[in-house]
């Protein structure tokens, strides 16, 4: 029987997503699915719009047999990053196939390429060479394939499925990669389509828009309480940066002196995209500065990265009585420990995680706050008896 990963982060689960499930159960009737999903905050430095266990619910109801949570560690980090913590956790499940979107639907030509950084010497060389011009780093990884192998990619979906691939590489991980169609653009913030981006639906969250169309009706009831977004940390960010000014340079992700930059101009600005613009320039993405902020909020260090190079453990957030079964079948030679719960292993990354679950619930009321803490110390996962 198969085994099929899946990585995303649901912020919020939409149509796209249901799309997904659905065609990996084409591809793959009787698969077991095993979903590895973002926490509380996600890959670009955002809170997610739902908390983990609530996304965890939904996953469940529309397919997914097993739900393990990517550690915050490798979440809110590069492409990079993010893979190779994802890839690490398959491969810890006895994964066989990994199915994600892509725009260019060329899994052959993602291979070619991750050989090519993986393995040819020139290729790092090169990027040196287009970072040292003054661009980012995708755009300098982007100009140094395309010298290779005549194209480009840009696409956010084909460069994460690129790290994806050369994760399985370097991890000698007997893992397939299967692509599908992306069928949305990740860039468009005004599409009427039933099946949009997940930026796409954040924007029309933050402009009280209604986003029933993208969605599935489990997604659109869990909205019953205010939509979190990052502006909301702003006033934790101003109090970290003013109070903690010797420390933000040990902060992971603030890079190349920036911290100057940082602490120039935070007391002129009034929200967290004014700061952005105010620090920007072209060798910093927005996503990146993103995740700096992000990482300053929660003091995620340079010190505690390079400590946990990769996941500790497995933790479960959910499971079907399929997922069940078939983590019984593989935890006597998983080489991680099984958790349900975070007082079942206290290690650096258990602790980070507690730390940036105390950071996103700050901004909720009392006891939707108090529900997130005690919920991460709670030894039963959610357990979905039947899948649609």
């Amino acid at each position: 029987m198969k085994t099929v990963g899946i990585i995303c982060e649901y912020s919020p689960f939409h149509n796209g997503h249901e799309y997904h499930i659905k065609q990996v159960k084409k591809l793959y009737p009787d698969a077991n699915i095993i979903l590895i999903l973002s926490g509380n905050f996600t890959q670009r430095g955002l809170p997610s719009v739902l908390d983990k266990w609530t996304k965890t619910e939904i996953a469940l109801r529309h397919g997914i047999d097993l739900v393990v949570e990517l550690p915050f560690v490798f979440a809110t980090q590069s492409a990079d990053i993010f893979a190779r913590g994802s890839i690490f956790l398959l491969k810890a499940l006895n994964v066989d196939t990994l199915v994600f979107g892509s725009e260019e639907n060329n899994i052959q030509m993602l291979q070619t390429l991750a050989h090519i950084q993986c393995n040819d010497p020139k290729y790092d060389q090169l990027v040196k060479n287009y970072l040292q011009e003054g661009v980012n780093y995708p755009t300098a990884m982007s100009k140094a394939l395309e010298a290779f192998h005549s194209t480009a990619i840009t696409s956010p979906n084909d460069l994460l499925g690129l790290s994806y691939v050369k994760e399985i590489i370097k991890q000698h991980a007997n893992i397939q990669p299967v692509t599908i169609q992306r069928t949305s653009d990740f860039h468009d913030t005004n599409s009427q389509d039933d099946i949009v981006s997940a930026t796409r639906i954040r924007t029309a969250l933050k402009n009280n828009e209604d986003i029933s169309r993208f969605v599935p009706k489990d997604t659109l009831s869990a909205f019953d309480h205010h939509i979190i977004d990052i502006e909301d940390y702003y006033p934790f960010l101003f109090y970290r940066l003013a109070t903690f000014q010797g420390q933000i340079a040990s902060n992971q992700t603030v890079d190349e002196g920036i911290e100057h930059r940082i602490l120039k101009y935070y007391i002129e600005c009034a929200s967290i995209e004014e700061f952005i613009h105010k620090i920007k320039t072209k060798r910093y993405t927005y996503n990146k500065l993103m995740r700096m902020i992000l990482h300053i909020l929660c003091n995620f260090t340079k010190e505690e990265a390079k400590a946990v190079p990769y996941p500790t453990y497995i933790r479960i957030l959910g499971l079907t009585e399929t997922g069940i079964a078939y983590l019984n079948s593989i935890k006597k030679n998983c080489p991680l420990p099984i958790i349900t719960s975070l007082s079942q292993i206290d290690d650096l990354c258990s602790q980070i995680e507690y730390r940036a679950t105390a950071v996103y619930s700050s901004v909720f009321l009392k006891e939707k706050r108090t529900q997130l803490l005690t919920r991460e110390f709670q030894k039963k996962p959610i357990i979905q008896k039947s899948a649609l």
